[in-house]
């Protein structure tokens, strides 16, 4: 994170921070990157330019904190309800990675896809979230958030496999047709069911959770608890 991104020390200062990363996040997700200047910014923010360069130092500086906002957003999100046991704390996981795709597109699809071309600092940032979510599931599945590199390689493969189907999946929601969360969500706990019976044939020392299977055909919806977001991003 840069010293501009860093600035705002006191309750104050931070407050004022997090509104203008709130306003962005809204102006992002409807417009993109290269269209919004700097006075357009300011000027929906109701502030002056300068105040977002005292605290972002730059446009960019001041994308890559909404991005981060973002990140944290969503990896709490998909990582919440510690106290679960595995198999429900896997299947709240993958509810909440949907739930909130579903209800910050623009934002998810600037985590996923990298943002703004081929940006290193967002790309670093997606990276990082996609670790994350890699040894959260790994946690809920095994008990520990390390696993051997083959059994990794696997889950990332099945985490690149959830992406595309969420993105496809928020592409067309509109749709005739279209799965509702928790059928999405279904085959998603179902496919993760299928990697982990594969890993265990790979890597013994990682067997498959017997609970998890057993209850990886349940609606993930049923009895949640989640109140929906109705920010647009």
């Amino acid at each position: 994170m840069s010293s501009g991104q860093q600035r705002g020390g006191t309750s104050r200062s931070q407050v004022r921070r997090a509104e203008l990363i709130a306003i962005g996040r809204k102006l992002f997700a409807g417009t993109s990157y290269d269209a919004l200047s700097m006075d357009d910014i300011a000027k929906h923010a109701g502030v002056a330019k300068g105040l977002i360069y005292y605290y972002f130092t730059s446009k960019r500086g001041y994308y890559l904190a909404i991005v981060e906002d973002s990140v944290a957003d969503l990896v709490a999100r998909a990582g919440r309800d510690t106290d679960l046991p595995g198999a429900e704390r896997v299947r709240r996981t993958i509810d909440g990675y949907l739930h909130y795709a579903e209800h910050h597109q623009a934002a998810y699809r600037t985590i996923v896809t990298g943002g703004v071309g081929s940006d290193a600092e967002v790309l670093a940032i997606r990276d990082a979230v996609r670790e994350e979510l890699t040894a959260t599931i790994a946690e809920g599945a095994y008990g520990t958030r390390t696993v051997p590199p083959l059994a990794r390689l696997a889950l990332v493969g099945w985490l690149s496999g959830v992406e595309g189907v969420t993105l496809d999946w928020i592409g067309a929601l509109e749709a005739d047709g279209q799965p509702d969360r928790d059928a999405v969500g279904a085959l998603l706990v179902r496919q993760l069911r299928a990697t982990l019976t594969v890993i265990e044939e790979f890597v013994p020392q990682c067997p498959a959770p017997p609970a998890v299977l057993d209850t990886a055909s349940k609606p993930l919806g049923d009895g949640d608890d989640q109140a929906p977001v109705t920010e647009s991003v």
